[in-house]
């Protein structure tokens, strides 16, 4: 198995690639959650090409996306955007604002070569936060790359989710 993480920009590939990740994973994620209406929108909204291509462009994003045997099976997407937790008030912070695996891909080694790929890129920042909707399958993941979960919970960017809060300060 050959595991390759990525940047990605908008090319037809890239953009082909990010429109089945962020739609299949957004279903794999909020199914269970969300209202179909709810979870349809949230898709149509953020996840159509237009759209895409925009926040690929942006200055304030940096996209991954991971490959197994040249599959696209999962990404993320580091920003500067969104509001920053109070904990990190002062410091050069940057966020994981998106980050997924396909459910039948979700082995250790692809996730972990994701999230490292991810810590890389912000290893400059003095401060990393990801918000995370409460019983994701991930939180044990970033637990491991030292990201400490914060007290109490917020809401999940759009979505009418509680989550949780992620921070992993760099030294």
């Amino acid at each position: 198995m050959n595991i390759i993480t990525k940047f990605t920009v908008a090319t037809e590939q890239g953009i082909e690639a990010l429109m089945m990740l962020t739609k299949t994973l957004a279903i794999q994620k909020f199914t269970q959650l969300l209202k179909p209406v709810e979870l349809e929108h949230y898709i149509i909204e953020n996840f159509n090409a237009q759209t895409l291509v925009s926040e690929i462009n942006s200055m304030s994003n940096q996209w991954l996306v991971v490959y197994v045997d040249d599959q696209p099976i999962g990404y993320a997407r580091i920003t500067s955007k969104g509001q920053k937790p109070i904990a990190v008030e002062g410091k050069r912070a940057i966020r994981v604002a998106d980050f997924g695996v396909c459910q039948h891909q979700a082995q250790q080694q692809i996730m972990t070569s994701l999230i490292d790929k991810c810590l890389t890129v912000c290893s400059t920042y003095e401060a990393i936060w990801i918000n995370e909707p409460i019983g994701s399958s991930f939180t044990g993941l970033f637990e491991q790359k030292g990201f400490i979960r914060q007290p109490g919970t917020s809401r999940f960017d759009k979505l009418p989710l509680e989550s949780a809060l992620y921070l992993k300060i760099n030294l």
